[in-house]
């Protein structure tokens, strides 16, 4: 594709707060698009993970920006949520004094059908076509009926390209056809299964294994075991082959820049007349009253950072960023001189850096690992937790390096940091965020304000995060539990000391928490059940 130099791209995500594989495939290709060199800026945003959607675009620069959804299909989350989270009112939006353009998802371009079958001949090579039975398997929901026609349509274009299969179904988790009855569905002696998801994350690989007679329960997260590789399982009197999710294919970054591409010439058709370009402006933003107001210009995330390191800035959060001598080396490995870069290590170990004692670390994108999992390698869905693990350090020659790496570590820390400064962060009251949940998650907003008290003085306490909150409980109440200096945030300093992490919404970990309190106090207040008492018999 063209590259756009002065444009950023988006890539949004479902992402978990329990499954550490959930985000790796949308990290991966945006990793891969950023080494390209096409865009200034490429970012990723979450629903269940850091960064989360409403921080994502105080995270570019750019006055343009490509939103691009890595879902499988136009649904629930594409249609309400991914707007809803990020202002977008149309196909472009302006919003912010960025022009922001929205495009398909990933699962909706026609390159997906050459990507599953690339992945079911890999899955089951050497076997003919004809042996075999493909299902093409999906979540399946009654949220919106567009969820399950990507799959639908992928399984009629199989059909039409006379692959050889000797069928090809699609089965769903939650409605009809169901996968629990593969065998059922199937008549081949082999069958390949493939899910339709982006991630191998819980429903891959620890719930479809289960449907499918694979395993007895849930196990442990794709990153941590490797059974489901050892293909053909033996099960009820097949042969069962089964693949990861299609969302891991690398060649899914292609298929990022095509929908972008896509997206620029239906705009050029369209050309003519302004009716896919509304407007939303952050005054329109919900907010707290008196708490929005944009007093400047947007300043340059990079060129912030940039005059904080040079004021003697060293600190964000738990990360110890110092200036350093690097020395270059050329072609042939011979000493090239030396020049100046940046050195980032866990603020316990800064005394220790370029010693040699620390693991060393030469790329930005190495703090995405270091930052996924604590020393006892637990997963860190929440980066702002105090348990950044210790032991390493990154050297960076540029401070976009610099940049990149600490919104690895602390995501969106900067950009809120900056952003607050200007006075453009729209907030929304704990109330107000628990009251737009919706599915599963809609019954948090029947919490009562005793509760959510009681729940944020434990959940967001410096023990387990270590930002600062901004948004209270509602319009006129604050959080009376909490140490005033976890809500009183102080105006971002301007002669290099430690920059704090701002909360500038409630989490997801916080929300699931709510989610938790609610049903269980709902269960306790629930009336016994009596059981009737069984008439006498009559002699």
């Amino acid at each position: 594709m063209q590259a756009k130099p002065h444009s950023a791209l988006v890539l949004i995500g479902h992402g978990s707060t329990l499954n550490p594989d959930s985000s790796t495939p949308t990290m991966d290709h945006a990793e891969t698009i950023r080494r390209l060199g096409l865009f200034q800026e490429v970012v990723c945003a979450f629903w269940k993970e850091e960064p989360a959607l409403r921080e994502v675009l105080r995270m570019v620069d750019s006055r343009e920006v490509y939103v691009v959804p890595n879902f499988i299909s136009e649904g629930y989350f594409t249609q309400q949520v991914i707007p809803r989270e990020l202002g977008l009112t149309g196909e472009t939006t302006q919003i912010g004094g960025k022009t922001v353009h929205y495009c398909d998802p990933v699962g909706l371009h026609a390159g997906m059908t050459r990507l599953l079958l690339a992945r079911a001949a890999e899955v089951a090579p050497g076997v003919p076509p004809e042996e075999c039975s493909l299902i093409i398997v999906g979540h399946g929901t009654g949220l919106n009926e567009n969820s399950t026609k990507a799959i639908k349509d992928q399984v009629a274009l199989i059909r039409q390209r006379n692959a050889g299969f000797a069928e090809v179904i699609d089965s769903y988790m939650e409605q009809e056809p169901l996968l629990a009855g593969w065998d059922r569905l199937t008549t081949a002696p082999n069958v390949i299964v493939v899910p339709f998801f982006i991630a191998d994350g819980l429903h891959s690989f620890q719930d479809i294994p289960v449907l499918l007679g694979i395993e007895s329960e849930p196990t442990a997260a794709a990153s941590q075991m490797e059974v489901f590789r050892h293909n053909p399982h033996e099960i009820r009197g097949r042969r069962l082959f089964y693949s990861s999710a299609i969302g891991t294919e690398p060649m899914l970054a292609d298929v990022i820049l095509d929908q972008v591409e896509a997206f620029d010439k239906a705009r050029q058709t369209a050309a003519a007349t302004d009716e896919n370009v509304t407007s939303n402006s952050l005054a329109d933003t919900p907010a707290l009253p008196g708490k929005l107001s944009i007093s400047q210009p947007p300043r340059s995330i990079l060129a912030s950072l940039q005059a904080w390191l040079e004021q003697g800035g060293s600190h964000l959060g738990e990360v110890a960023v110092r200036r350093v001598t690097i020395a270059a080396a050329d072609a042939t490995g011979q000493s090239a001189g030396s020049g100046s870069g940046w050195i980032l290590t866990h603020h316990s170990d800064a005394d220790l850096a370029g010693t040699g004692a620390l693991v060393r670390h030469t790329d930005a994108a190495s703090a995405r690992e270091i930052a996924r999992h604590d020393a006892a390698g637990e997963f860190r869905p929440l980066k702002s937790a105090p348990t950044l693990k210790r032991g390493w350090e990154i050297v960076l020659s540029s401070l976009a390096e610099v940049r990149l790496a600490l919104d690895y570590l602390n995501p969106a820390a900067l950009a809120n940091v900056v952003r607050l400064a200007e006075g453009s962060v729209p907030r929304l009251t704990l109330k107000q965020m628990l009251g737009r949940q919706t599915g599963m998650y809609r019954v948090t907003g029947l919490i009562r304000e005793s509760e959510a008290q009681e729940l944020v003085a434990e959940t967001c306490q410096d023990s387990k995060c270590l930002r600062k909150i901004i948004w209270p409980w509602d319009e006129n109440q604050g959080w009376s539990l909490l140490p005033p200096e976890k809500t009183i945030c102080p105006p971002p300093p301007r002669d290099g000391s430690p920059w704090p992490l701002i909360c500038t919404d409630a989490c997801p970990l916080l929300v699931g928490a709510a989610r938790e309190l609610v049903r269980a106090r709902q269960k306790a207040e629930a009336p016994p059940v009596s059981t009737p008492v069984p008439a006498p018999a009559l002699s």
